[in-house]
């Protein structure tokens, strides 16, 4: 997926959360809003020194995964037999047929810069995530579409930074959730509508900070929140 239709997802999310468009860089939106999500990290193929993507860079050794294949096919990654004399002759065998698979995406399709992707389509700079749509620094997410920045979650839809959280939309920086639709700053909590600053509670609307607010108050202080969120650093 290139950075146009990247930028294209994140602005439909954002109009769908913020009611704005979208102002940043991809760049930005990583440093503003994917700062501690666990991304894939860029390396090289070892075998031919082309920038690849790995969620997992201990060995310091890649090969993408078409790469992986193409040598499978064409002459697979048997090798004859050797006398081993010594531990450090077998290791050195095994070291020089043994590197970390990369970009491993499966029945998916547009994918970039991504490790570890099942049946997903659009997605951009994600690992572990799987039957998903339109995602972007994400983080062991399934059956989502239009996240930004969120991490082991579940059946959500246009949020940004929906952490360990099911069934929830249009919402920023919900945490450990479940039914939590149009609301900004969420923990634990189940079944709110239109709520902001709430934890631990379930089935409101209009709360802020847990306190119950009327409809137009409401909303006249979540368009100074969603300001804030949108100007600050």
């Amino acid at each position: 997926m290139n950075d146009n239709k990247t930028l294209e997802i994140v602005n439909k999310i954002f109009n769908s959360i913020f009611e704005k468009d979208n102002n940043y860089t991809l760049d930005i939106l990583l440093e503003k809003f994917a700062f501690d999500i666990k991304l894939p990290k860029q390396v090289n193929d070892s075998t031919t020194g082309d920038i690849t993507w790995a969620d997992s860079i201990n060995s310091g050794r890649f090969i993408t995964n078409s790469n992986m294949e193409k040598r499978d096919k064409e002459q697979g990654w048997m090798i004859p037999k050797k006398e081993i004399t010594n531990l450090q002759e077998l290791i050195d065998i095994w070291n020089s047929i043994n590197y970390t698979t990369t970009e491993r995406v499966y029945d998916s399709i547009n994918v970039s810069k991504s490790d570890t992707i099942y049946r997903c389509e659009n997605v951009y700079r994600c690992t572990d995530c799987s039957d998903s749509k339109n995602i972007i620094y994400c983080d062991s997410c399934g059956e989502s579409e239009f996240l930004i920045a969120s991490q082991r979650s579940g059946n959500c839809n246009f949020c940004i930074r929906c952490d360990d959280s099911k069934n929830c939309s249009n919402s920023y920086n919900v945490i450990c959730s479940n039914k939590v639709n149009n609301s900004l700053f969420i923990q634990d909590c189940f079944d709110l509508y239109e709520c902001m600053f709430c934890s631990h509670i379930a089935s409101k609307r209009y709360c802020i900070a847990n306190m119950q607010f009327e409809e137009q108050e409401y909303f006249a202080i979540k368009k100074v929140i969603i300001d804030w969120i949108l100007n600050s650093k």
